[in-house]
């Protein structure tokens, strides 16, 4: 696996899900050796947010996100849903943000679960204010909704980000971040977000294990395809687009 001559952040992962059990130091290291030298490893619930914990305790170049998942909301209900809530005012100092949470209208289309997951997500952006970290956004097919919703914040971040162009525009105009995920290798919507994304507000994650651009599981290394694949549309030198999406992670996150 070649490797980048400079440092690439994966600005969202998930390696201490199950999918990694198997070989989860070794894929670091892969990600190490193709230049990918650090991950902010996001947890989506009360589990993940611990062993999202743990494991940037185990690696100092891996950064924890504590997060809260629509899907978790819609799926376990308020009781669990209010034990997330208290575990992220409990150790948001552990943290250097909180997210990912937001809203999924493309998994749940009923507007009364909408408006269930818009609530506890108020909850999540009072917390993010009140601790000064950035917000890590799941929004999808709720982009607009979400940024309505954060307009207080100083530092949000939209992951895995595959809203419109026009909300993109509009993200960007309000300071924000948009994260690029690996299915700009393959998908035309992403590479015509890409294309018009100004470089200052562009970041890139895996959200391994998912969205592989390869066969099977995605992981960090496979930043590089990103990466390759960004440069030749945006006709840059690899070298800069790393370059150039790692500072923006470090401002994004205060690293």
């Amino acid at each position: 696996m070649r490797s980048m001559q400079t440092t690439i952040i994966d600005a969202h992962c998930h390696l201490d899900f199950t999918k990694f059990n198997r070989d989860r130091d070794e894929a670091i290291q892969r990600a190490r050796n193709a230049g990918v030298v650090e991950m902010i490893n996001s947890g989506i619930d009360h589990k993940t947010n611990l062993s999202t914990l743990a494991l940037a305790e185990q690696y100092d170049f891996i950064h924890p996100a504590l997060g809260l998942s629509p899907l978790v909301v819609s799926h376990y209900g308020d009781e669990v849903a209010r034990n997330i809530l208290t575990q992220l005012e409990e150790n948001a100092h552990r943290a250097i943000a909180i997210g990912e949470a937001g809203m999924d209208y493309f998994h749940h289309k009923d507007e009364k679960e909408h408006e269930h997951q818009r609530e506890v997500f108020r909850k999540v952006v009072d917390i993010a204010e009140s601790t000064d970290l950035p917000l890590v956004i799941h929004g999808r097919d709720a982009e607009a909704d979400a940024l309505q919703m954060v307009q207080d914040l100083d530092r949000v971040i939209f992951h895995c980000y595959g809203g419109s162009l026009d909300t993109m525009q509009e993200i960007t105009d309000a300071g924000y971040y948009i994260s690029i995920s690996t299915l700009v290798c393959f998908s035309e919507h992403h590479q015509s977000l890409v294309k018009n994304l100004p470089l200052d507000r562009m970041l890139i994650e895996t959200d391994s294990p998912y969205l592989s651009p390869r066969k099977g599981r995605n992981e960090p290394a496979y930043m590089i395809d990103s990466v390759s694949t960004i440069a030749r549309l945006r006709h840059m030198e690899e070298t800069e687009v790393a370059d150039i999406t790692r500072k923006n992670t470090y401002r994004a996150f205060g690293l």
